[in-house]
């Protein structure tokens, strides 16, 4: 294998290794993935990515964000085997696409503020895309993100045609609405009406998370963490007093949980 090891590498020599390995005489592994195979990967790295910048783990963060890169590699080198486009044309974009959008700082135009900025951000974004409607930009968010995210930002980005709710209190206001209409769907036990109807009161949820400057996806992650290690210091508890959690009355149960919170 003609292959140079050094005491450090670039991105240059990760361009090297990914096509070393997916070479005929390469990792027999990385030879036979796919965008769709290596889809999943992606994902979880840039969630690992995510869980380091919560810890705070630079470190880690590190580690995390060259297996990011790697991801991105990865699908480039594949796409030059097929002939599209190359790394090289991956860099090009981006740094056309950020020069272009920040014309405050490669061009004429002011912008003071950071809002300034993203209102710039947004109207050159709509050009670009050849988006003539408010409604071209709420279509274009990516239906592969959290359906949290993917909520919360369908509604900032449609609540700039006028069409929003006053205030975080107006858009409260739906909650209670959107709970008797899935209340009135479990009495019927319709299983379609159902899910149309919780995810309406997820929905409505969000609207209000937006307006409080509140990340639904991030409030729901802790939420569940809190969720997490309370149920085991209640299964600790219960365990402590020889309570059986599978047999035990719920109102026993919901004592615990009281206790512990």
């Amino acid at each position: 294998m003609d292959f140079q090891y050094k005491e450090t590498y670039t991105i240059s020599d990760l361009l090297v290794i990914m096509k070393l390995l997916r070479a005929p005489d390469g990792c027999p592994w990385d030879r036979v993935q796919t965008h769709e195979s290596i889809r999943q990967n992606f994902i979880e790295e840039t969630y690992e990515v995510v869980e380091a910048i919560d810890k705070a783990d630079y470190d880690l963060m590190r580690e995390e964000l060259g297996d990011v890169l790697m991801q991105v590699i990865f699908h480039s080198v594949m796409e030059e085997e097929a002939g599209r486009f190359t790394f090289d044309d991956v860099c090009d974009e981006v740094c056309k696409k950020l020069i272009i959008r920040h014309p405050h700082v490669f061009g004429n135009v002011n912008a003071e503020t950071p809002d300034e900025v993203l209102r710039n951000w947004d109207a050159i974004k709509m050009q670009t895309k050849s988006q003539k409607k408010v409604a071209d930009s709420v279509d274009d968010v990516a239906k592969s993100l959290p359906a949290l995210m993917r909520a919360q930002k369908v509604q900032k980005r449609s609540a700039k045609s006028g069409m929003d709710f006053k205030d975080a209190e107006d858009a409260a206001r739906k909650i209670p609405e959107e709970l008797g209409e899935l209340r009135e769907a479990v009495a019927a036990d319709d299983k379609d009406r159902l899910t149309e109807e919780l995810g309406d009161l997820l929905f409505s949820a969000v609207n209000v998370a937006r307006f409080v400057g509140v990340d639904a996806e991030e409030a729901l992650t802790k939420s569940t963490d809190k969720f997490s290690r309370r149920f085991r210091m209640v299964e600790d508890l219960a365990a402590e007093r020889g309570i059986d959690m599978k047999t035990a009355p719920m109102s026993l149960i919901d004592s615990l949980w009281e206790e512990i919170k």
